[in-house]
Parts: structure tokens; C-alpha cells; sequence
């Protein structure tokens, strides 16, 4: 079983228009929402790619009844902390040229109490997991080295774990060495400052990270290992909602912890659910034929020198 923990969880709603037109009124074609938060996404992805997985976060008032339900609809076990707090909507706008705007709302505030409880829980799951994701932003209230505490805890009982997060909580979060870390190109020029996206995952990897996976939005991802240096990139531009594209990253990341899979496979297989998830209609779903087609056509080049990895990649 894979877990995820997000600290933020929320309830997602999607509005599909025509197009987004600034300081004009919208008549949206179609609205959807459900339970999410990034660690939700990853779940969903890392179900439809054939893993266990258990969902773990913190949820309050009548939004956090609405995940709840949600999850159960979905058929995602979880084991949730209630919080005195009304959790939080995040609104994605997305039009059919496949723009999309999100607005995020913050989240309830957290006591420490609250957030001791989480702890405990992710002690106790973590014992019966074979990896352990932990995504999205820190709720407010939460100090900045929330993931660092989480993460060492896990890591203490020899459970891997991926940690996707930006900003102080993904430079505190290193500290504790996660075994995978998942910023976007954003996320790491912020940490790192001016230099480029092979030399800001080299630094993850010196400040504590185990390997350091780059998104570059649609040119792929670059990677930073223990075992070498590679850029996958796939075979085509794919339009659509990009808004989950991250999350089935981190999905398909967490999954070849746990199956071992080289990691040109595992590039392959984070190519292809990223492509198909933006290919989707909502964050954390995948369009499987797109998937399956591109775990075939994917490209992985090894860099430095490395010889250039190509063919179909396994499971993970």
C-alpha cells in the first residue's frame, strides 16, 4: 500500500468554459467537484495505475464532510483528522484552449494538537506502507518544517517517501532526506535562485534529497539520481487540463519506489501519466489510451555522457 498525506486537503471544483476572457462574465458549460488536494490526486492516479493506496490528511466542517463522502464514493480508504476549522475550495477555470487559472484558498487554521494527531496517524499507517507521499502546501498554523517532522518520522522506520511541495516547507522538508522530491521548474528556480534546473535539483540532492525529478511543464521532466542523470520528454504536446499533470508525476515516482524499476522506466511512466492526465477532463483522472500509448512512445535521453535510454518502461 501506498499512502499519501496532504496536509490541505480540499475540495476541487472545475468550471469548463469556452474561454477565459478577463474582466468578463463566464457561463461555464459544465461544473465538477470533488475531494482533492494534491495527495488526493496522486491517490486516484496511483489506483487507476493498479496500486494500494490509502488517503491521510486533515479535514473540518461542512467542506470537509463533502470530502469525506467523495472519498468514500470513490471507493479511496482514508483515515482522516477532524479539525475545529472549515477546510478549504480550490477553483480551476479551464477552457478549451486548454488555459486553466486556479484559485486556491488558504485552509483553516491548524493547532498544534491537531497537527500532533496527524503525526500519530502517519506513524501508525506508515507501518503497514511500502511508500509514503506527502503533497501539497502546509495549512497555516503549521510551521515550516511540518513535512521535515512527518518525513522523519517515516524515514526512521525505513519506509521511503516522496515529498512534493514548494517553497519553505519543500527547504525544510530536504533537510529530513526523502527519497524523492518533485518540485516544478517555479518551484525550484524559488529555491534555488538564478541557476538552471539541472544544478537546482543538484542542490536538493546536496541539501539532503535522495533524487530530485524536475517538471518542465510540457518538455517533461529532468532527473537527478544516486544513479545517474536523464531528460524525458514526450513524444507530443498534449492540450487539455494541465492542473493534475504533477500529481500523476508523483503518482507514477512513488510507484517505482516501490516496484525498484530503473529509472529511465520510471521516467517513462511519469511521461506517460502526466501526458494523460492533462488529457483528462479533471485533476487525477488519466486518459488511458493516451497513457498506454505513450509509455510506448516516451522519450528518455541519459545525460553527462550516459548512454541514451529508449524502449518501453515497466510498471512503476
Amino acid at each position: 500500500m501506498i499512502t499519501t498525506v496532504t496536509a490541505n486537503l480540499a475540495l476541487d471544483v472545475t468550471y469548463r468554459l469556452d474561454r477565459l476572457t478577463p474582466d468578463r462574465v463566464h457561463r461555464a458549460r459544465s461544473v465538477h467537484q470533488r475531494a482533492g488536494g494534491k495527495g488526493v490526486n496522486v491517490a486516484r492516479v496511483l489506483r487507476r495505475l493498479g496500486y494500494e493506496t490509502r488517503v491521510v490528511g486533515l479535514v473540518g466542517g461542512a467542506t470537509g464532510e463533502a470530502i469525506r463522502a467523495d472519498l468514500d464514493a470513490a471507493g479511496l480508504p482514508h483515515e482522516l483528522v477532524e479539525l475545529r476549522g472549515e477546510s478549504r475550495r480550490t477553483v480551476a477555470l479551464v477552457s478549451d484552449d486548454g488555459r486553466a487559472t486556479l484559485i486556491n484558498e488558504p485552509g483553516p487554521d491548524v493547532a498544534d494538537r491537531e497537527w500532533a494527531e496527524l503525526g500519530e496517524v502517519v506513524r501508525r499507517v506508515s507501518g503497514r506502507s511500502a511508500a509514503v507521499v506527502f503533497a501539497g502546501s502546509l495549512p497555516p498554523g503549521v510551521a515550516d518544517d511540518g513535512y521535515a517532522r512527518l518525513i522523519a518520522r517515516v524515514g526512521g522506520r525505513g519506509v521511503p517517501t516522496v515529498l512534493d511541495t514548494s517553497g519553505a516547507a519543500l527547504r525544510r522538508g530536504v533537510a529530513a532526506r526523502p527519497d524523492v522530491v518533485k518540485p516544478n521548474a517555479e518551484e525550484l528556480a524559488e529555491l534555488s535562485g538564478a541557476v538552471g534546473p539541472r544544478e537546482g535539483a543538484q542542490l536538493l540532492r546536496d541539501l539532503g534529497a535522495g533524487s530530485a525529478v524536475v517538471s518542465l511543464g510540457g518538455a517533461g521532466l529532468l532527473a537527478v539520481t544516486d544513479a545517474g542523470s536523464w531528460r524525458a520528454e514526450p513524444s507530443r504536446q498534449v492540450s487539455g487540463n494541465p492542473t493534475g499533470a504533477g500529481d500523476a508525476v508523483v503518482a507514477a515516482l512513488a510507484g517505482g519506489l516501490v516496484t525498484r524499476a530503473p529509472w529511465p522506466d520510471r521516467l517513462r511512466e511519469a511521461v506517460a501519466a502526466s501526458a494523460a492526465a492533462v488529457a483528462a477532463p479533471v485533476a487525477g483522472d488519466l486518459d488511458e489510451q493516451h497513457y498506454h500509448r505513450e509509455r510506448g512512445a516516451a522519450r528518455v535521453r541519459a545525460l553527462a555522457g550516459q548512454e541514451e535510454s529508449h524502449g518501453t518502461g515497466s510498471h512503476g
